[in-house]
């Protein structure tokens, strides 16, 4: 499951935030979810602390779960499905609609 990295641009394509875009900021590949910047956002009750002396309610990101969601073409900047390509002796990620390498 390294369809989806670190870094990538994702489209939603399913759930509350259906056809939002975003950045992935974490993987957990062991429960197949990602964590999507401003995708998913719960709110959290927080205990006054050291960092937030006034405690309070706290909006965050919630893990989605990795099937749905699509990765953005490189090439035409809509949703695709990734495809492995083997160039060498490396195997490369590519995008399904355009063919195009994914970085």
């Amino acid at each position: 499951m390294n369809r989806i990295k670190k870094g990538d641009t994702v489209y939603v394509n399913a759930g509350n935030d259906k056809g939002k875009t975003g950045k992935v900021l974490s993987v957990d590949l062991a429960n197949q979810r990602v964590i999507v910047e401003g995708v998913n956002m719960v709110s959290k009750h927080t205990k006054p602390n050291a960092k937030q002396p006034q405690g309070g309610i706290i909006k965050q990101e919630a893990p989605i779960h990795v099937s749905n969601l699509n990765l953005i073409d490189p090439k035409s900047g809509k949703p695709t499905r990734v495809g492995f390509k083997v160039e060498g002796d490396k195997k490369v990620r590519i995008a399904k609609k355009s063919g195009e390498e994914i970085k």
